[in-house]
């Protein structure tokens, strides 16, 4: 909000207590705001500038090592005693980070926190570190969040990560998908129904999980034709896709029978909810692993509307998360060449 846009008192007269309250209220969480949005800004101008001064210091030294850190102690200790806290060796190191990561100050989004860049700068390419950026800023992910989505390799796990413009499924859809927030134990066999439970216990969660752009519609919601009753799983709308998305939870290997009925669920939805103004409908069937003879031998290969992902209850340790992206990745290319 500019300046121009700081609230004003409302010119309404005789207004009931209520309403004045209501008026007040909201001229006071907006300023709040503005002040918020502005000290962030000068904040994170400073530290850049900060950490531009530094590394220009730093290039002027011939052992830039050495250098870099004999002058960060130094400073450290004469800015503590003029300043206060704040400006400890570790802080300022952050600092220096923090500029060699967004040398260009434009590029910096004011939206996020001092500690979500923080994070960001620790991130090895310039790519990750900005999709992070407009992610976090799109999703308005909290610190904790931000960390768990990079603990998880949110962005690995999109199946296509895209360019600017045209929004596809690929562009959204994840494979696999961590629910390592539900809790639920992996040692013992959980139901579709537990897991489904969880999900909707969890929901902000879930949709976080999901993506950007989803929101809730229905569970086990009720299709009803001439013949016969239909139930299923879970029920969003995404609106990057402009489109309703069907999910199909199965607590085992991917099943021809599986793909089958999701496909009719999908042709039945087009039919008895899609409106004109939405895109086709995507169903994505979630299972424990992937029978790629399957996947590339069944309508999934051939329908560009059906997807099947797999998904963990827990978070793998790195390396087996990596091959199992890796894993996904490779396939998912044989599947659409």
């Amino acid at each position: 909000m500019s300046k121009t846009e700081m609230p004003v008192v409302p010119n309404e007269t005789n207004q009931s207590p209520d309403s004045l309250f209501s008026s007040i209220k909201d001229i006071i969480i907006k300023s709040k705001q503005f002040a918020y949005h502005s000290n962030n800004s000068i904040l994170l101008n400073m530290y850049w500038e900060i950490g531009k001064a530094i590394v220009n210091e730093e290039q002027k030294g011939k052992s830039k090592a050495e250098y870099g850190k004999f002058v960060l102690k130094k400073l450290s200790q004469l800015l503590t005693l003029e300043f206060g806290k704040g400006f400890d060796e570790r802080n300022l190191n952050n600092i220096r980070a923090f500029f060699l990561a967004f040398p260009i100050w434009n590029a910096v989004r004011t939206e996020l926190s001092w500690t979500h860049y923080r994070i960001i700068s620790r991130l090895k390419t310039e790519s990750l570190r900005f999709q992070y950026v407009k992610l976090a800023v799109e999703g308005n992910w909290d610190t904790r969040s931000l960390q768990r989505n990079i603990r998880t390799k949110y962005i690995g796990r999109i199946l296509e990560p895209g360019t600017e413009g045209t929004i596809i499924p690929e562009n959204v859809l994840k494979d696999p998908y961590i629910f390592e927030f539900l809790g639920l134990s992996n040692d013992s066999k959980q139901t579709e129904n537990s897991i489904e439970t969880a999900l909707i216990n969890h929901l902000q969660k879930f949709i976080m999980e999901l993506g950007k752009g989803f929101a809730f519609v229905a569970r086990q919601q009720h299709i009803v034709t001439d013949t016969s009753d239909f139930f299923i799983d879970l029920v969003f709308y995404n609106f990057y896709l402009k489109c309703f998305v069907l999910i199909d939870l199965k607590t085992d290997k991917l099943k021809h029978a599986d793909i089958g009925q999701m496909d009719m669920y999908v042709r039945m939805y087009n039919d008895l909810k899609k409106t004109d103004d939405d895109n086709p409908t995507i169903g994505i069937i979630l299972c424990t692993e992937k029978d790629e003879t399957i996947v590339k031998y069944s309508v999934l290969a051939e329908n560009e509307q059906l997807f099947a992902s797999k998904y963990r209850l827990y978070l793998p340790k790195e390396e087996d998360l990596k091959r199992l992206i890796e894993q996904d990745r490779i396939n998912f290319e044989l599947d659409n060449d």
